[in-house]
This record gives structure tokens, C-alpha cells and sequence, in this order.
């Protein structure tokens, strides 16, 4: 199982040095990548709630949010080997030529160390934002990602969709990865495994509410997959880990408690089928702290889990 973390790319943390001092702490560890993710606004008046907290109320860190395609650009210049990735880019939010130069471009410039996780969304406010119609956008989603091998794959290329349409054209430059960078999807059921089989190469969760409900998920993925004609499907998953002194008991969610607690869901997890796990301590943006150093020695805990 490949391990990854977040970088500090929100709140009080984001800031080029602190982007420096993890991803070149985290690939000197053995840190397989490092992550990103998307988020546009924060809005006063929230018409949806935040689905990973427990009020719902939105993180006072993403009023300040760097933009994950160029976060990704500035941290490969600063490292050799680590892997770069998004957890999530909202895909319906961008358009498809901009968007599959921008992410060839840096796998380019990377020499191929790009992970792609996208989504479809959940904000009204910003579907609102970037004059995108939030109904059937897990059709655009599809289109859009359809247009996106395409431009990768083809030379010349023409893309005739209900929402996007591509003259005939020599658009590049393609990505070093072949055919394309690695691409993971988010969601939850039948049309989120549907997608991820007819585009993707896995699936991207986030969080894990119980162990046998996950990992039944994993199965139906892998089944719809087989029906499809795909194999060999990745499990990336993005993970909160809450480290405790002493244990919860049977409060105890899966990566919430002791370390030796931890260390057994980081096995059952690969056990299960998750092929990539992604640590996104609270200490990297989320956890008001005014300092880079609690993040670093979090990282050095975290990866000894997985050894």
C-alpha cells in the first residue's frame, strides 16, 4: 500500500515555505505523494453544509485556499521523486481544453508524477460562483472527462458534446504519463462506480465511517468494474487520523484513537483493498495552530503506521 499526506495548502499555514518544508519532509520520510485539494470560496451564508463536519459548519481555513494546479507546479520544482496529487479537483467547475492543458503541463513538468482524483461537486454556491448549473452535473462530469482523454489521446482531436464541443485541433502538450496521468474518482454508489469503470483507473473515498461498510463498497466496485472489462482497480483513500492518548472504546471510529489503535485500521485497511492512503492530519490547515512544526511531527508519527 502506497502512503501519501496533504500539504498546507489552507489557512494560516499556506505559504510558500511551509509548502517547501513538508513536501521535501514528506518525500525524505518515503512519502510515496503529496496532495491537494479544491475549494473556491467560503461562503457566509452556506446553502449546503460541509459533508465532513459533524455541524455541518464549513473550516474557517478554506477563506484562504491556494489553488491546487499551482501548488502542485511550485511544489515540483522544490522535489525529485514524490508523487503529485489532487483529492479533489471539482471537475464541472472547469472547461475542458484549459483544464487538460494545465494538467499535462504539469505532469510535463513534473516528468510524470501527476495523480488525478476529481468530482462532481456538492456547492451551490460555487456552481453558483463559476456560472456552472448544478443540475446534470454528473453528465457534464462525464462529458467533461471524456473530452479530457480525448485531448490527451488524440492528434488531432474533435470533441462533438452536449456541453463541450472542440474544433478539430492539435492541442498540447500531452502528458508523459500514457495514455494519460492516473485518474480517481469520488462519489458514493452505483453511479459513482459506473463512472469510475468506464474512465477511471479507481476510486477516491473519503473517510471511512465503519469497516464493513467500506469494505463492501470496495466489492461493489470491483464487481462493476469486472462487468465492464476492468481489472486491476486502485482504492485511494483520503484519511483523517485523530490520534488519542488512551482508547474510545466503542466510540472508536476507523484512524481515531491510540497509535497502536491506528496501526491495526492502517493493516485491515490494506487488507481490504486500499491501495493508497492518504493522511490528512488536522494539524496541516485545519486545526488553527500557528506553526508548521506540530504538522511536520505529525507526518513523522503517521508514516512509521504504515511500516
Amino acid at each position: 500500500m502506497k502512503v501519501g499526506c496533504s500539504l498546507p495548502q489552507s489557512g494560516s499555514l499556506a505559504s510558500p515555505e511551509n509548502l517547501i518544508r513538508v513536501a521535501t519532509r514528506a518525500e525524505e520520510l518515503g512519502y510515496d505523494s503529496v496532495w491537494v485539494f479544491e475549494r473556491l470560496l467560503w461562503a457566509t451564508n452556506p446553502r449546503d453544509p460541509y459533508p465532513a463536519s459533524p455541524d455541518g459548519s464549513w473550516p474557517v481555513s478554506f477563506q484562504n485556499v491556494f489553488d491546487p494546479i499551482e501548488t502542485l507546479a511550485f511544489v515540483a520544482a522544490q522535489t525529485r521523486n514524490v508523487r503529485l496529487g489532487t483529492s479533489v479537483l471539482v471537475l464541472p467547475y472547469h472547461q475542458p481544453v484549459h483544464l487538460a492543458r494545465r494538467l499535462a503541463t504539469l505532469d510535463v513538468l513534473s516528468g510524470g508524477r501527476l495523480e488525478i482524483c476529481g468530482g462532481v461537486g456538492w456547492s451551490h454556491d460555487e456552481f453558483e460562483a463559476v456560472g456552472v448549473p448544478f443540475e446534470r452535473r454528473g453528465e457534464r462530469t462525464d462529458e467533461l472527462l471524456e473530452a479530457l482523454i480525448a485531448i490527451w489521446t488524440r492528434d488531432p482531436v474533435r470533441f462533438d458534446g452536449q456541453f463541450y464541443q472542440i474544433p478539430e485541433s492539435k492541442i498540447g502538450p500531452k502528458p508523459v504519463q500514457q495514455p494519460h496521468p492516473p485518474i480517481h474518482l469520488a462519489g458514493f454508489g452505483q453511479y459513482a462506480f459506473d463512472r469510475i469503470a468506464k474512465f477511471g483507473n479507481g476510486w477516491n473515498p473519503a473517510v471511512v465511517t465503519d469497516f464493513d461498510s467500506f469494505e463492501a463498497s470496495i466489492k461493489q466496485l470491483h464487481t462493476t468494474a469486472e462487468n465492464a472489462g476492468r481489472i486491476g482497480m486502485e482504492v485511494v483513500l483520503l484519511a483523517v487520523p485523530f490520534i488519542t492518548e488512551t482508547s474510545l472504546g466503542h466510540l472508536r471510529r476507523p484512524l481515531m484513537g491510540t497509535f497502536d489503535e491506528l496501526r491495526h485500521d492502517v493493516l485491515r485497511l490494506r487488507d481490504i483493498g486500499v491501495t493508497h492512503l492518504i493522511f490528512s492530519p488536522p494539524e496541516m490547515g485545519f486545526l488553527p495552530l500557528p506553526a508548521i512544526e506540530p504538522a511536520l511531527t505529525r507526518l513523522e508519527q503517521l508514516i512509521d503506521l504504515t511500516r
